[in-house]
C-alpha cells in the first residue's frame, strides 16, 4: 500500500507516519500557551506550513534557497523600505487580510493594499491645498466628499494623502530627505475635501531585491496600475485605507502588480487643456491638467 503526494512523489504509509507524528508533536508543543488566539495562530500555522513542505515535498536545496531568500529580504528592509510587506503583497495575502478585515458593507467604499510607503508625519495642509510639495508630474484637481453608509457627512474626517511622481518615486525613495507627493487634510463642516496633487502614472514596485527577483523567475511585471493613496479616518467609523484607480490605463489590463485594482475604484480623470479656468482660480500657465472626483463612504467601526 502507499500513498502519492501532489507532487507526484509516491511514498509509504509508514513514512507518512513519521511525517504526521512530527507535525502532532510540534503543535502540541504549543498547547500551553496562555493567550488563545495566539495559540490557535501558531498552531495554525505549524499545520500549514508542515503540509506545504509534505505536500511539494521540499527539498533541503530548496529550503536553504528560500531561507536565504528571507535573510536577504531582511537585509534590504530598512525605516524606508519593507521588504515583507512587497513580498506579501505580490503574493496576494495583503489583499486577502483586507478582504477577510474590510468586509463589504451598504455600499461602504472599498479598500485596497497600504503600500510600503506611507508615513506617519505627513505635513498638513488646507482644503485644497497642494500635496506635490514640488514633485514633477501633470497637476490634478482631486475633491469629493466623505459620508458614512446613512449619507450624513463626516465633518473633520482626516484624510491621508500619499503618490508617486511622474517618474514612478515616492519621496522616500530618495535620498534627500524631501517630502513631496504627501500631505494630510480635514474635511469641512460639510463632509467636502478637495486638493490639488498629481495626476498618476504606472511604476514598478522596487524590484532591485529578493521579491523582484522572484517576480523576474516567475514571468510577472512589478509594475503596479496608476493610482493615488487614500488614508480616510473619523471617531466611530472604519478606517479606509484604499486607492483610486485611473480609467483607461492599459497596466489595470495587464495586471496590477500587488493585485490591488477594485471596479469601484477605477476613476475618471478628465485632462483639460492648458489655459482651461482652475475651480480655485490657481494660475497654472501653460500647462495642461487633470481633475477627479473621489466620494468616500465610511463604515462604522463595528461593521
Amino acid at each position: 500500500m502507499s500513498e502519492t503526494t501532489t507532487a507526484g512523489a509516491t511514498i509509504s504509509p509508514e513514512q507518512a507516519l513519521v511525517e504526521q507524528e512530527l507535525v502532532d508533536t510540534v503543535v502540541a508543543s504549543f498547547d500551553k500557551t496562555e493567550d488563545p488566539r495566539l495559540k490557535q495562530l501558531v498552531q495554525a500555522l505549524t499545520r500549514h506550513l508542515h503540509n506545504f513542505v509534505r505536500e511539494v515535498r521540499l527539498t533541503e536545496d530548496e529550503w536553504n534557497t528560500g531561507i536565504e531568500f528571507l535573510t536577504a529580504a531582511g537585509h534590504i528592509t530598512d525605516d524606508k523600505r519593507q521588504e515583507f510587506i512587497l513580498l506579501s503583497d505580490v503574493l496576494g495575502l495583503s489583499m486577502q487580510t483586507i478582504a477577510i478585515n474590510n468586509q463589504a458593507y451598504k455600499g461602504a467604499t472599498e479598500a485596497t493594499v497600504f503600500g510600503p510607503f506611507f508615513v506617519d508625519d505627513a505635513p498638513e495642509i488646507p482644503r485644497g491645498g497642494d500635496i506635490a510639495g514640488g514633485a514633477a508630474g501633470q497637476p490634478c484637481w482631486v475633491e469629493g466628499t466623505i459620508t458614512d453608509t446613512s449619507g450624513n457627512p463626516v465633518p473633520g474626517a482626516r484624510i491621508e494623502v500619499w503618490e508617486a511622481d511622474e517618474d514612478g518615486f515616492y519621496d522616500v525613495q530618495y535620498t534627500d530627505a524631501r517630502v513631496a507627493g504627501r500631505a494630510r487634510l480635514f474635511a469641512d463642516d460639510n463632509g467636502r475635501y478637495s486638493f490639488w496633487g498629481l495626476t498618476p502614472t504606472p511604476y514598478p514596485i522596487p524590484h532591485d531585491g529578493p521579491v523582484g527577483k522572484m517576480l523576474e523567475a516567475a514571468g510577472r511585471s512589478p509594475v503596479r496600475a496608476s493610482h493615488l493613496h487614500f488614508m480616510v479616518d473619523a471617531p466611530g467609523l472604519r478606517t479606509l485605507v484604499t486607492h483610486i484607480f485611473v480609467e483607461g490605463d492599459p497596466q489595470i489590463e495587464i495586471g496590477d502588480s500587488v493585485f490591488g485594482v477594485k471596479d469601484s475604484l477605477i476613476k475618471r480623470f478628465e485632462t483639460l487643456a492648458a489655459g482651461t479656468p482652475t475651480p480655485d482660480g490657481r494660475d497654472l500657465g501653460n500647462q495642461a491638467w487633470a481633475r477627479t472626483r473621489f466620494d468616500v463612504i465610511l463604515a462604522p467601526a463595528e461593521a
